[in-house]
């Protein structure tokens, strides 16, 4: 194979191949009479591996540390690993689909296209001005965009609580928090009156450790001003205990 054939079977540009070759981190190839270089399976195979490599986060420097260690291997070891490499990235671009097309069948909002299950969760919720009511819809559109929202099961069973015209009064009672501090005394018995709206249907479908003011979900926690932030982690610290105590 010439270098623009091996570039093009391994997806990578020919301006690639010879970068690497340049910092010493694919070896030249043999070249032929007429000066070009000829490349084997066993040089895709290293440039696929580079590409790979690369795509997941390594640096270059770590790219050549972790080829020393492959040096020893048998090709046919390397090629096994990179056949597995990619079935799992057809398995993500299966489920990546899947995600997609059920997106695509869900109503366009101006949030952009939601999940069918967020979907009849937001259409069932009656309509408020309330700005903390809006801001727990944001962040449910954020976590349903990114992959990380609660799934189908737990959107179904908070349809009753969201249809349930008794959650304004809540909302409004966070939002007559929106410019206090840390230490209001109302914190307390808003953030027990929320967790208590939460039905046991919910926390049934709640995966083992949720929810839980880490990742994510310390940063959605930090989007709020501090006595509702107050309230928020109280609610899902009680939340946490209750599941908790559900499995245990």
């Amino acid at each position: 194979m010439r270098i623009g054939e091996i570039a093009a079977l391994v997806g990578v540009t020919s301006r690639a191949v010879r970068h690497y070759h340049h910092i010493g981190l694919l070896p030249e190839p043999a070249r032929r009479a007429n000066g070009y270089r000829a490349y084997t399976v066993r040089d895709a195979v290293l440039l696929a591996r580079i590409r790979r490599l690369t795509e997941i986060g390594l640096s270059l420097d770590e790219v050549r540390d972790v080829l020393a260690d492959d040096a020893g291997r048998e090709l046919v070891e390397v090629l096994g690993e990179l056949d597995a490499d990619l079935a799992r990235q057809e398995r993500e671009i299966r489920e990546r689909r899947r995600v997609l097309a059920a997106l695509l069948e869900a109503p366009l909002t101006s949030e952009g296209p939601l999940s069918p299950g967020l979907a009849a969760l937001l259409e069932g919720a009656p309509a408020t001005g309330s700005p903390a009511a809006a801001k727990d819809c944001e962040h449910l559109v954020l976590l349903d965009a990114a992959g990380g929202g609660a799934g189908a099961e737990v959107y179904a069973a908070l349809r009753p609580l969201a249809e349930d015209p008794g959650v304004l009064e809540l909302y409004g009672r966070l939002d007559e928090l929106a410019g206090a501090g840390a230490d209001d005394p109302r914190i307390a018995p808003l953030a027990a009156d929320l967790a208590a709206a939460v039905p046991d249907d919910v926390l049934a479908v709640i995966p083992q450790g949720e929810p839980a003011a880490t990742g994510v979900g310390r940063a959605l926690l930090d989007d709020y001003p501090p006595a509702q932030r107050e309230v928020v982690r109280r609610v899902m610290e009680t939340l946490a205990e209750r599941v908790q105590g559900r499995t245990s």
